[in-house]
């Protein structure tokens, strides 16, 4: 998977600045990903992702091409088109949900960050594709503001409803979650009979994880995913993680 040349586009908004690479995955033709220039962006002048929690520092993370991202997407697309309902969480600029979506599946991609909504509809329409449908995604307690003031959890979106066949999420293990709110998001919204596929790149929080989703009634088979740098691709250490439920 390797990023052609890229190209400096004007940004879609005054406080930060956004570039398009062309994306190549296995599988599927080409995407154009529109993404933010580097993770030192911010622009937030409404306090709409400070009254969901996301702190400055965090802000730009939901806009960036990751590994593991990559990673998944590359499952995406080798994985079989069906009626199966898909949901991705946690879905930053959603390249597994674009994968999905122009192959054919049935897909739902969500985050909680105020701006996702917007990147994945200019992907997209820079991609030909018809509009993917997006829902807002939050679990747990959002962080404390830094200004100590109440953290509000309302956004724009309408929430995640419904059950899915396949939840998918990259890179969603970045807290310790003793609670178990990660696995009770994705409980409530799994079918009875689902899977759901999960790529960490080894943060150490999976042993909280696996306890919790065990006893949501999830069976979890763990692949590593590590792989040597070759021909212009950094190298990467991680784990697919498998839950079942029937």
């Amino acid at each position: 998977m390797r990023a052609a040349p890229i190209a400096f586009l004007p940004t879609c908004s005054p406080g930060y600045l956004t570039r398009q690479e062309s994306i190549a995955v296995s599988g599927v033709d080409d995407l154009f990903i529109r993404s933010l220039l580097d993770k030192n962006q911010f622009h937030d002048p409404l306090d709409e992702a400070l009254n969901l929690g996301i702190s400055s520092a965090t802000w730009p993370l939901f806009g960036l091409l990751w590994p593991s991202g990559m990673h998944m997407a590359e499952r995406m697309a080798r994985r079989p088109v069906t009626g199966e309902r898909i949901l991705e969480i946690g879905c930053g600029l959603a390249l597994s949900s674009l994968v999905a979506h122009r192959r054919g599946a049935q897909i739902t991609a969500s985050d909680c960050h105020p701006l996702a909504h917007a990147f994945l509809d200019e992907n997209t329409r820079i991609n030909g594709l018809t509009p993917i449908t997006y829902r807002h995604g939050l679990w747990g307690t959002a962080a404390l503001r830094q200004d100590g003031l109440p953290v509000l959890t309302e956004a724009k979106d309408a929430t995640v409803s419904g059950e899915f066949d396949l939840i998918v999420g990259s890179d969603i293990l970045y807290e310790r979650d003793d609670e178990g709110t990660l696995a009770q998001f994705i409980g409530e919204h799994a079918a009875r009979s689902s899977e759901i596929w999960v790529i960490d790149p080894n943060r150490g929080n999976r042993a909280a994880f696996h306890k919790h989703m065990a006893l949501a009634g999830f069976a979890m088979h763990e692949q590593v995913l590590d792989q040597a740098a070759h021909d212009g691709v950094e190298a990467y250490k991680g784990r697919m993680l498998t839950y079942t439920r029937h």
